[in-house]
């Protein structure tokens, strides 16, 4: 968005450190924040300028804040059966994987500083430490791709360049709310609803039994923080089933690594600002491909527990649907109607059905 739309880099970055750092002093779990998928996807394709983007994240945002004030969000986590949202899970962690390796396969390459020999180097390093507690995987593939930009691209690293750079005050105008809600805030919706408030707290309760996150109090934080932000232009952000697995599954446990992440962006931006940008896009795709796949791997691990015939029938079918027409939306209308239909039907002794 920032290369394509003009949106401002260091204001994304500086605005995702904070509401990172706030989050992890506000929930005791390590809770994401990241940016809001379809609004990014319709406004690269649609060509939404910079202002609009954040209009459409204020908008969301908005209504967000009303169902956690109201508690509405209460009443919908309560009527969802478990099955449709581990079918959400489902979906969402199968297309973080395809994704992971789409960016993989992307790179065209088998042999070479980014490619597939470079994804098989780094699936080795996330599963020789997956349960080592001294030394995070994460970090290891993290300092190994800067190291190849740094080889790969050296020019790049010497373009980064120190400074000092503060927020701006720039509010979009009602002509871009009145732009960006029909194309990009109403299907941004239901898709925040469901993975950034329902889904992620019921992964919470999956992960950390002992201190899950309740959806009052997620869905008032993603409609504060970019209600908060948008004057400054900020990224539209939100929280998220997948983040939150991606951030388990690389040894996070506590709301003390997302205050840690939060507070190195928040340096990086005021400190360099959008020179940064340069070694974001030339990290290689090949290492961001693996850790989003294995991401993928964590969140879809959490469906296994559908294990009646019914409710693994009503998972499928909303995990099939959505990934089938790449709308979360639609495979939620299906598998609620899928799931109440199935309550409707008698039981069978003997079926294995209870």
């Amino acid at each position: 968005m920032s290369a394509r739309n003009g949106l401002d880099f260091a204001a994304g970055l500086f605005f995702a450190g904070l509401w990172s750092a706030t989050t992890g002093l506000l929930f005791s779990i390590p809770m994401a924040v990241q940016p809001m998928k379809a609004i990014a996807a319709i406004a690269i394709t649609e060509g939404l300028t910079a202002a609009q983007i954040v209009a459409a994240g204020a908008s969301v945002s908005a209504f967000i804040l009303l169902l956690g004030v109201t508690g509405l969000i209460d009443a919908a986590n309560r009527v969802v059966p478990r099955a449709v949202v581990r079918g959400i899970q489902l979906a969402v962690g199968l297309s973080l994987v395809e994704k992971g390796v789409q960016m993989v396969a992307g790179t065209r390459a088998i042999v070479a500083v980014d490619g597939w020999a470079t994804a098989g180097v780094a699936v080795v390093v996330v599963l020789f430490l997956a349960n080592s507690r001294r030394v995070p995987g994460a970090l290891v593939l993290f300092f190994g791709g800067l190291g190849l930009v740094l080889v790969k691209n050296p020019e790049v690293v010497r373009s980064v360049s120190a400074g000092v750079w503060l927020p701006r005050w720039s509010p979009p105008r009602w002509d871009d709310v009145r732009v960006s809600f029909p194309i990009a805030a109403l299907p941004q919706i239901p898709l925040t609803t469901l993975n950034s408030v329902v889904a992620v707290c019921a992964l919470s309760a999956d992960l950390f039994p002992d201190r899950p996150a309740q959806p009052r109090r997620v869905a008032v934080s993603v409609g504060l923080m970019n209600l908060a932000g948008a004057p400054f232009g900020a990224m539209p952000m939100c929280h998220g089933a997948g983040g939150l697995a991606g951030q388990y599954r690389f040894g996070a446990r506590t709301g003390g690594s997302i205050l840690f992440l939060g507070a190195v962006k928040m340096v990086l931006a005021v400190v360099f600002g959008a020179s940064m940008m340069g070694i974001c896009r030339a990290f290689p795709a090949s290492i961001l491909g693996v850790m989003l796949g294995f991401s993928g791997i964590e969140l879809a691990l959490v469906a296994r527990d559908q294990t009646s015939r019914s409710a693994a029938f009503a998972m499928l079918a909303t995990a099939g649907v959505s990934l089938a027409v790449n709308n979360i939306a639609a495979g939620f209308v299906v598998g609620l109607g899928i799931a109440f239909a199935l309550r409707m039907v008698p039981s069978r002794g003997g079926t294995g059905d209870s």
